[in-house]
């Protein structure tokens, strides 16, 4: 069982490796500030919270888990509203 629990754990970091690779390149080659923003922010959070769900399967205790889905959640909190601060400033500035 030991095995394919290592083999799902890799699957699952691999996995939060290729959303963080796909928001970067969403990060540079999109048009505007609005898709740019939006690419990052939806790759990113997933792509952390695979990499947590895979960490989590080789963790050694409960407290290492719940450590990380904290860290994971401050995460969310500020990305989101990180993300609603840059775009509310693009609208009121009127860049593109």
């Amino acid at each position: 069982m030991n095995e394919w629990l290592a083999l799902f754990s890799w699957l699952l970091l691999a996995g939060g490796l290729l959303f963080f690779a796909a928001g970067s390149i969403g990060l540079l080659r999109f048009p505007d500030t609005l898709s740019r923003l939006h690419a990052l922010t939806k790759a990113d959070t997933l792509g952390l919270g695979l990499v947590v769900a895979g960490l989590a399967l080789r963790a050694g205790s409960l407290l290492e888990v719940a450590q990380m889905l904290l860290i994971w959640l401050l995460v969310l909190a500020s990305g989101t509203t990180a993300c609603q601060l840059l775009a509310r400033q693009c609208e009121e500035s009127g860049d593109d």
